[in-house]
């Protein structure tokens, strides 16, 4: 294995040149967009921008914990690098190499690896984490100062982004220690014949059920009051906090600590990205506190 990895990770390095700064300058966050990466996994080619911390240029022997984000296209408009270096120059946060893969067929990209959902969406969920996990991670390991170890190493997503991430980070604890999922798609199902049959057979819930152990994990969920108006079983809140809570309570039954292991949080807000944007510092702080986190 570790002689796959090390001729993977050098025909990654000759097949990709140099990357492109999109923006940034000495002593402050540094945006890279890597040539478009050929995935022989995927069968087509993926942008990824990485975020380097201020420090990255001058100190050359530190290495740093990396976050990898889904929807990674969705990073500019959430000002993502000016929300690190104001978190990093306040010492709230630890600096950290952010990796943004961009999307391109989400529904069929994110989801839980394996089993598609009812309408046969995340059909290529197992494909898209073994992308992330072989050939994102070794070129970014390859090519970047990264910390390495499950405590180094972070994953976030929205929406099906965020159930892609959860997936990933679930069946994979020793590559990951923290997940970071907003307004994640809980209600992802394989059964749509009535409302029983649509609450016993979410995925999520189910894997998290009958999964063996407590993963070594740590869990932050965000919800909006305004994520959707959808309510399947008439008991007064919307499926997108049920569809949540209710998984949180079931990592609770496997031991996982309230306010701890997991966290989650409910906010006046919707699906959408101004909310999203409004929480990300939060969980960044949370994922990788600093020297004056406040917490």
């Amino acid at each position: 294995m570790a002689r796959w990895r090390e001729l993977a990770r050098r025909g990654l390095m000759a097949l990709m040149g140099g990357p492109t700064m999109l923006f940034g300058a000495r002593n402050q966050i540094v945006v890279e967009r890597l040539p478009p990466l050929e995935s022989r996994l995927l069968g087509e080619p993926r942008l990824i921008d990485v975020y380097l911390p201020r420090t990255y240029a001058t100190d050359t022997l530190r290495s740093y914990p990396v976050l990898y984000a889904n929807d990674g296209q969705d990073m500019k408009a959430v000002d993502l690098a000016g929300m690190l270096d104001t978190l990093q120059r306040s010492e709230r946060m630890a600096p950290v190499i952010v990796v943004a893969i961009h999307a391109t067929e989400r529904v069929q990209d994110y989801g839980t690896a394996g089993i598609p959902n009812a309408q046969g969406l995340g059909a290529r969920a197992d494909r898209y984490n073994q992308f992330l996990l072989t050939e994102v991670m070794t070129l970014i390991e390859a090519r970047y100062r990264i910390a390495s170890g499950p405590a180094s190493t972070a994953i976030m997503g929205w929406s099906l982004g965020g159930l892609s991430a959860f997936d990933l980070a679930w069946h994979h604890p020793e590559r990951f220690g923290a997940v970071g999922v907003f307004s994640g798609a809980f209600w992802w199902r394989t059964d749509d014949r009535d409302v029983p049959a649509k609450q016993a057979s979410r995925i999520m819930h189910r894997r998290v059920h009958e999964t063996p152990g407590h993963p070594a994990l740590r869990i932050w969920f965000e919800t909006g009051l305004q994520d959707e108006a959808s309510d399947r079983d008439g008991d007064g809140v919307i499926d997108a906090v049920q569809d949540t809570g209710e998984l949180v309570a079931e990592l609770e039954k496997k031991g996982f600590r309230p306010g701890r292991d997991v966290v989650h949080i409910t906010v006046a807000g919707g699906h959408d990205l101004p909310t999203w944007k409004r929480l990300l510092p939060e969980w960044l702080v949370w994922a990788f506190p600093g020297n004056r986190d406040e917490r």
